[in-house]
């Protein structure tokens, strides 16, 4: 993606530590005339399955005639996938105007956007210029002091509480739940599928927030039309379904349509590859995700079939990520994602205890490695350990 001004800008800002507060973004909010104001919003926290809820509840309400717009976060190839409208990704000429923009306003030294700053007033404001009716948004990081907090949002979700961000959110568990429960509103509808002690915590920030907390069982309702994969988007669409009727009367004709033309790559996404193994590209990154793609393995008949591709952040519990994943893979192929905070192969590899593990410069050296390994049954190579990684993967196949 070649670079205009406000594109350059916002690189220029990243990659950074993770900078927790609202100041910074309510300025730059301030001096765009607060396009936060401008659209409805439905705000989604959560440790796994924010993603997919968002954009499973865009899609469906997009399908019921609603002008929507959905900000997600990270991106896996181009960063205007961060950005929808209309289920249409923004194009790179708006939002380098938009950034440019944005650019003009921004404070220096510590009153400085951070790189998800800069982005997330930008997405805000390209919603106010498509006269988005209501904005699906992905909370980056926690909750509570995460940028996107900044909105007033009529139904707020978090999907789950698990063990991530713990150096930031930690250092416990109910810490994590409770900076997750900061999206609450007093008056307002949450949802959750979190079913654990964890539920509990998150009871007690509504009722201290004021807000009307409703869990919400998974559904097998539309299995036969999603195209996403894994016993855990039953949690994530019946979150979806529950959020979007809040905004809209929906028809099951609308349900349906939304949910069989849902797009969100890399999670449990299976690619075809001429003459090779097909690939199965999933951004599992902490414990809870690694989990769901064991069990995923498990239900397909795939454990103990499959080859794996693994890299991930030096920052990450790594070694839990890769546990359930141990006994259901063959070889293993260690990587480093693009990204200045990966790990490298040969620490991971001691790290995991694999010293027999291949450890390869980046994902497509890693897979051409087992490419001259033989088909073998046809199994897939999963690519996994982290988004960061599974863009590179994605980036590789849209090059090929």
């Amino acid at each position: 993606m070649s670079l205009g001004g406000g594109l350059a800008f916002l690189e220029a800002l990243g990659p950074q530590k993770i900078r927790p507060g609202l100041s910074r973004t309510r300025a730059l909010l301030d001096g765009l005339g607060s396009p936060d104001r401008s659209f409805r919003t439905l705000l989604i926290a959560g440790t796994n399955g924010k993603g997919s809820t968002a954009a499973f509840a865009s899609s469906i309400l997009t399908a019921a005639g609603v002008r929507t717009g959905l900000y997600t976060s990270p991106h896996l190839v181009r960063v205007t996938e961060r950005v929808r409208i209309a289920e249409v990704e923004v194009s790179a000429a708006h939002l380098d105007d938009v950034l440019e923009h944005v650019s003009h306003i921004a404070g220096a030294g510590s009153l400085a956007p951070s790189y998800f700053e800069a982005m997330t007033v930008s997405a805000f404001e390209l919603f106010r210029r498509a006269r988005v009716v209501v904005a699906v948004v992905e909370v980056g990081i926690g909750g509570r002091l995460d940028a996107t907090n900044v909105l007033e949002p009529e139904v707020s979700v978090v999907t789950n509480v698990g063990a991530d961000h713990l150096e930031v959110l930690g250092p416990s568990l109910e810490a994590i739940a409770r900076e997750k429960a900061g999206i609450f509103r007093r008056g307002r509808p949450a949802l959750t599928a979190e079913r654990g002690p964890l539920l509990r915590t998150l009871k007690e920030e509504a009722r201290r927030a004021g807000a009307r907390l409703f869990p919400v069982p998974p559904t097998d309702r539309y299995a036969d039309c999603c195209p996403l994969v894994g016993r855990h988007q039953r949690a994530n669409l019946a979150l979806a379904v529950a959020a979007a009727a809040a905004f809209c009367p929906l028809t099951e004709e609308a349900i349906r349509k939304g949910v069989a033309s849902v797009r969100w790559p890399g999670r449990l996404q299976s690619v075809h590859r001429e003459g090779r193994r097909p690939l199965l590209l999933d951004g599992a990154h902490n414990p809870d995700g690694a989990r769901a793609l064991a069990a995923w393995l498990d239900e397909a008949g795939l454990a103990e079939r499959v080859d794996l591709v693994f890299g991930g952040l030096a920052d990450k519990d790594l070694e839990e990520v890769f546990a359930p994943l141990r006994p259901r893979v063959r070889r293993v192929v260690l990587t480093a994602p693009s990204n200045p905070r990966a790990e490298d192969p040969r620490r991971l590899a001691a790290r995991l205890g694999r010293p027999d593990a291949r450890c390869t410069s980046g994902v497509a050296e890693a897979l051409a490695h087992l490419d001259a390994e033989g088909t073998g049954d046809g199994a897939p190579i999963i690519v996994t350990g982290s988004l960061f990684l599974v863009g590179d993967a994605l980036g590789l196949l849209e090059r090929a």
